[in-house]
């Protein structure tokens, strides 16, 4: 068995999504741009909309999913640390976040 740096299989698949996301982006940012554009004529518009659904179904940004980087827990993920709701406390609880202090009262 190949060990590998992902925890399981949803989060190589995001990572994968993630690193398509970004190479297609450019060009992605440019078709949209003019199958927007009301002002071009309709055939360059249509033309641009079938160029977006040639690319991989993966490179849309949308379909990232934010995981925790420890657990790969997708949901309560506190963005600023890229952490689980369950990661966060725990570290926080033992320090491990610089300048993070848990509600006490």
């Amino acid at each position: 068995q190949v060990r590998t740096r992902y925890i399981n299989w949803a989060m190589r698949r995001d990572v994968k999504r993630r690193a398509l996301a970004t190479e297609y982006a450019p060009l992605r940012m440019r078709l949209v741009a003019l199958k927007r554009a009301k002002m071009l004529p309709e055939e360059i518009r249509s033309h641009a909309s079938q160029e977006l659904t040639i690319l991989p179904r993966d490179s849309c940004p949308n379909r990232t999913v934010n995981r925790c980087v420890l657990t790969s827990r997708p949901r309560g993920v506190v963005q600023t640390h890229r952490l689980s709701r369950i990661m966060w406390r725990l570290l926080a609880d033992y320090n491990k976040l610089s300048g993070v202090i848990r509600a006490k009262w």
